[in-house]
């Protein structure tokens, strides 16, 4: 398919990858996070800030490798997709979580939006997959998880 055939098309994925329209950005969601209620998972919640976090950065991540590393290996769920700790190790690990989700969410916009890659054909390593697809399953799985951490911090903060 032709850049200008899809040009409409990379500009609404680059929309829904920064979580732009419907709801609340991953920034507006991780900004000022309450250091103390990081690490605190509720009664009922199955996850704490931390978890979550992590979870969507290594996730993420994954997806990232997979849409562009011909020698991508898979991870194991769900060990290898969580946190060993609902706690954070430290601010500076919260931090870095925060920055490597953002690096990696800006790559995976990036090679969205370069034509030379053509959101139709099949990962060559893959079994099937497209950057299509591939770039829906990062937006769909951010959105489930940012909706889960949106709502744990206004249980959290009361």
């Amino acid at each position: 398919m032709g850049t200008q055939d899809d040009t409409s098309l990379r500009r609404h994925l680059d929309d829904l990858l920064r979580m732009d329209g419907a709801h609340l950005s991953f920034d507006a969601a991780v900004a000022d996070f309450p250091a103390a209620l990081r690490g605190v998972k509720p009664a009922g919640a199955p996850h704490s800030a931390w978890a979550l976090l992590e979870h969507m950065r290594i996730a993420q991540e994954d997806i990232l490798d997979f849409s562009r590393n011909p020698a991508y290996r898979d991870k194991a769920f769900p060990d290898d997709y969580w946190p060993a700790s609902a706690e954070p190790p430290s601010e500076a690990a919260w931090q870095r979580s925060v920055r490597q989700f953002q690096k990696d969410l800006a790559e995976m916009r990036a090679l969205v939006a370069d034509p030379a890659h053509d959101l139709f054909a099949r990962i060559p390593h893959g079994s099937g997959q497209t950057l299509l697809r591939e770039a829906l399953v990062v937006a769909d799985h951010n959105a489930y998880h940012l909706g889960q951490l949106v709502f744990l911090r206004k249980l959290l903060e009361g």
